[in-house]
């Protein structure tokens, strides 16, 4: 069996192999990879795997933008850290889902139900594959989104509202905020999980690097290769990018 990993954190990665080895022998991992984009220019240019196990979150968004631009033409089992996404519905036709840290008895109950979902794929017979309907099960009824943040300066401790932040960046694994009057300030935050926290009408992911505020957002402009430049306010000491993969999406959050 050939298993495509598509996994953005290294410990995860080699903990998922480990588990497959035990559980699954003969399983031969032919790609781990870490971001819609890298994925999505792998499954053009490679032959269609047996399996993928799909983390949801991703290091440049979440792992849906994959379906939206390529064709995905085997069974996959989804995988993610959220707790609010571990609910039964999401184990809908040809998907499953795991949650991390993934145990053993759950992985080999995954492998049992793809075993039976393979048989489907090879006959030509490929079960229905919505993905608006699993993100509308991923989206809570109600949730409630970070009003302010806290950061340390010296010994004393400064609140920021949400109306005062422009964009956030990751530098050497040091995450700062950047306010609209140019103020920047260490958080104690990763930016995956800033981005759980915030409304995802005005803030959205640019890259693996930078989460922007709506007003945030400058002039955009095409670049090479498909990507967009962004000019962020107030400006980035660094040119932000846009990858190609996730332009389109990009665009259509600025339409909205």
């Amino acid at each position: 069996m050939k298993v495509l990993i598509v996994e953005d954190e290294p410990f995860a990665q080699q903990e998922l192999i480990r588990l497959l080895e035990k559980v699954a022998t003969g399983t031969e991992v032919i790609a781990c990879l870490d971001s819609v984009e890298d994925t999505v220019e792998w499954l053009r240019e490679n032959p269609v795997p047996d399996l993928i196990f799909l983390d949801i979150q991703l290091s440049d968004g979440l792992s849906f933008e994959i379906f939206k631009q390529e064709k995905v033409m085997c069974p996959v089992i989804f995988t993610t850290a959220f707790d609010e996404y571990s609910i039964q519905a999401f184990k809908v036709n040809s998907i499953d889902y795991l949650l991390k840290p993934i145990k053993t008895e759950d992985l080999q109950a995954a492998l049992n139900k793809f075993e039976d979902v393979r048989k489907s794929y090879q006959s030509g017979v490929q079960m229905p594959f919505d993905i608006s309907k699993l993100e509308l099960l991923l989206k809570p009824v109600t949730k409630e989104y970070k009003s302010r943040f806290i950061a340390r300066v010296g010994d004393q401790i400064r609140h920021l509202s949400i109306d005062e932040i422009s964009w956030f960046y990751a530098e050497d694994n040091v995450v700062f905020l950047i306010t609209r009057t140019n103020h920047r300030y260490i958080i104690d935050y990763t930016l995956d999980h800033i981005m759980e926290l915030l409304d995802p009408a005005v803030f959205t992911r640019l890259n693996r690097s930078v989460i922007a505020h709506i007003s945030g957002i400058g002039k955009v402009s095409r670049y090479f290769n498909g990507r967009l430049l962004v000019e962020m306010i107030p400006a980035s000491p660094e040119p932000t990018y846009v990858s190609r993969a996730k332009a389109q999406s990009f665009i259509e959050w600025l339409d909205k």
